[in-house]
């Protein structure tokens, strides 16, 4: 537990700590929180701050925006660690917010990493938060749905913060460059293109573009007229890694995803292992990689293997989970996965067709038999009438016919026969099948 003025000035601070935002105007990123008219930027304003807690990746601002919220509150501020705190702090920390109560001081306890405390810990807020005593501010990585009690999450909003984009990262070295807390009292030449790489790489997290920042000024070329220049090569060293040369908005992001898509498709493990790798050593989201796996599951394997979709969608979530660079294991897996997976594209080409006929015939009405009656009116004018419940039949099918009058007969998933998508191309032909004879049986009745 430590009690914080709010904000120390250290010049010893590393670069990240001197440009801690101090105003909700120089803070970054978090537009759909603090934007004109959002409800934590009106809750702030009006000083109608409650117990919240702030959920989101690393970098984003949570202990900076609870400082802020401190600052404006005119509240004391305590910055609590669940790291190093445990109930004889957490009990001292309330007898001295219960103590300024009495005073009329307002005491906000900040906690960083509120899913690291244990229950019993976490119940040792809950009478103080009931009462006033405290306005809690829990900030946490993890889904606070799962890591945080069920009784103090009830007492809490729960705001969820967002990786900075990358031009509010730039927004942000920028100001490093040109503010007196950090280099702007030295002539330090960094160009456009070196701080977009710098914020690529930082990845949405501002506490790593300044890091990075900082290293990299300190290893910046001396210039004739005594200040220092980063350069592109000073960068890449500092980076560790060769990313200077790929932008997520560029024609580079999109050439390599089509290679791994497109080597994926062509059933070329080896060289969609060696894309997948130039995209994560050149900085790229592994979320977004992940996401683009799930569509191609569905896409380009689809019913040949199902468990195609599964194994992605475990994918995406490791990769929440863990984060570079330990979910590139997981990336590769579903990769190699994929690659090595029955073809199938029957999906895209059943919705595709139908989307063609639900454009043009939008208006088409539902068949009376398939449609609601909720009411004993719609009853009356025959919704519903003539519907089968196919569970209430020996084969467990109805020749109802579900499309509209104008589209019957109309064929959009058309089954190929690779993988296990043969046996739901057999399925769907006896299906089929029995239909026509029991239509054709009505008939002849």
């Amino acid at each position: 537990m430590e009690q914080a003025t709010l904000f120390e000035r250290e010049e010893s601070q590393p670069l990240a700590a001197r440009m801690r935002p101090r105003t909700l105007e120089e803070f970054a990123g978090q537009k759909h929180l603090l934007g004109e008219g959002c409800i934590l930027r009106r809750l702030i304003d009006e000083d109608r701050i409650s117990s919240m807690i702030f959920w989101g990746p690393p970098g984003v601002g949570k202990t900076t925006l609870a400082r802020i919220i401190a600052g404006r509150t005119r509240a004391r501020f305590i910055d609590f660690s669940a790291v190093n705190s445990g109930i004889r702090e957490i009990r001292e920390v309330m007898r001295q917010a219960e103590e300024g109560r009495r005073f009329g001081e307002r005491t906000i306890v900040f906690v960083d990493e509120i899913h690291r405390f244990n229950k019993a810990q976490q119940d040792a807020f809950l009478p103080f938060v009931e009462k006033g005593s405290i306005l809690l501010i829990g900030a946490t990585t993890e889904n606070p749905s799962f890591e945080v009690n069920s009784a103090l999450l009830s007492r809490c909003k729960v705001f969820v913060l967002r990786a900075l984009e990358t031009e509010d990262l730039v927004v942000l070295l920028r100001r490093a460059l040109s503010d007196p807390r950090g280099f702007g009292g030295q002539k330090v030449d960094v160009g456009e293109d070196e701080l977009k790489a710098l914020a690529v790489f930082a990845n949405g997290d501002a506490r790593m573009a300044l890091g990075t920042l900082e290293m990299a000024v300190l290893n910046g070329e001396a210039t004739p007229e005594g200040g220092l220049r980063v350069t592109a090569g000073t960068l890449e060293q500092c980076l560790g890694r060769r990313s200077l040369l790929y932008d997520r908005d560029g024609e580079e992001h999109y050439n390599l995803i089509s290679a791994l898509h497109k080597s994926m498709r062509n059933s070329d493990p080896d060289a969609a292992v060696y894309w997948l790798a130039r995209m994560l050593e050149a900085g790229e989201d592994p979320l977004y990689i992940a996401r683009r796996l799930v569509r191609f599951a569905s896409e380009d394997v689809g019913l040949a293997d199902p468990r195609a979709l599964e194994l992605c969608v475990a994918c995406y979530q490791a990769c929440h989970f863990l984060g570079m660079p330990e979910c590139n294991v997981h990336l590769t897996q579903a990769v190699v996965y994929l690659s090595l997976a029955p073809r199938s594209n029957a999906m895209e080409t059943a919705y595709m067709a139908a989307r063609e006929d639900a454009v043009r015939m939008l208006a088409e009405p539902v068949p009376l038999h398939i449609r609601n009656a909720p009411t004993k009116l719609m009853g009356d004018l025959g919704y519903g009438k003539g519907y089968v419940y196919a569970h209430d039949t020996k084969e467990k099918l109805s020749d109802m016919r579900c499309l509209p009058d104008s589209l019957e007969g109309r064929e959009y998933y058309k089954p190929t026969t690779q993988g296990l998508e043969d046996r739901f191309a057999r399925r769907l032909a006896e299906i089929k099948e029995w239909k026509s004879r029991q239509r054709a049986q009505k008939e002849h009745e």
